[in-house]
């Protein structure tokens, strides 16, 4: 039984523990960044001087690096070339600056070499962005007319895959921002940015930013299972 004296269980059972989840991540995430926001590097360098050092030793001459207002607001943008670093890594010269800055040049380097996981997930955006706002209004039509004739049922199951585009958008990610701290982890290491024992704290930050994309992933996936069994219930009922 879905729903319970009001209670609707597929939210609790399914997309509960994940959205848990998801809180835990983005909150060690910011926890181990201001952790190692205060350990600086001993070479003095700053975010903007990282992410200058891997493009240039990679020969991307042209991707410019501009400031962001925000707290981890950082990112790539391959249409414009440039890498927005946030007010916390641009002239920081801790290691998780370091960190982050070398991470947003690895998706610049991963454009550069044609990274298949970064282009599809490029490509697919403008599809995922479209499906995510029609899914909804597909299921809700689709549920709420069910009963004049199956092509509504059909509606909302349009509308639960038009979701899982989502999904998909999530899972093309994961391998794209591991890819990218290997590929700044790798940077740090061959450019001399900080010493090995430096490095330690930027693994770390790091890996807490990766276990955010996993919990977004989770949280899609558990949604995309509860929106299936809603759809499914209506459908039984009929």
């Amino acid at each position: 039984m879905l729903y319970y004296y009001g209670i609707d269980w597929t939210y609790i059972i399914l997309v509960l523990p994940a959205v848990l989840f998801s809180l835990w991540a983005s909150g060690r995430v910011n926890r181990v960044f201001r952790k190692y926001s205060d350990v600086y590097s001993r070479s003095g360098v700053t975010g903007f001087d990282a992410a200058r050092r891997v493009l240039d030793a990679n020969g991307l001459y042209d991707v410019r690096i501009e400031r962001v207002a925000g707290n981890l607001t950082d990112h790539f943008d391959p249409k414009a070339r440039v890498i927005r670093l946030s007010d916390g890594v641009y002239s920081s010269s801790s290691v998780a600056a370091i960190g982050v800055a070398s991470h947003e040049a690895g998706h610049a380097i991963q454009h550069a070499v044609g990274y298949k996981p970064i282009r599809l997930r490029t490509a697919i955006v403008p599809i995922t962005n479209f499906g995510s706002k029609l899914s909804i209004p597909l299921i809700l039509v689709g549920l709420l007319l069910s009963s004049f004739g199956q092509a509504f049922a059909v509606l909302a199951y349009l509308g639960v895959a038009c979701f899982s585009l989502c999904v998909i958008f999530q899972l093309v990610t994961l391998p794209t921002e591991f890819d990218a701290s290997r590929r700044a982890l790798r940077a740090i290491t061959d450019t001399g940015l900080l010493a090995d024992d430096e490095v330690t704290g930027s693994r770390k930050v790091l890996s807490a930013a990766a276990m955010t994309y996993v919990a977004a992933l989770a949280v899609a996936f558990a949604q995309l299972l509860r929106l299936l069994a809603l759809v499914n219930r209506s459908n039984n009922r009929r």
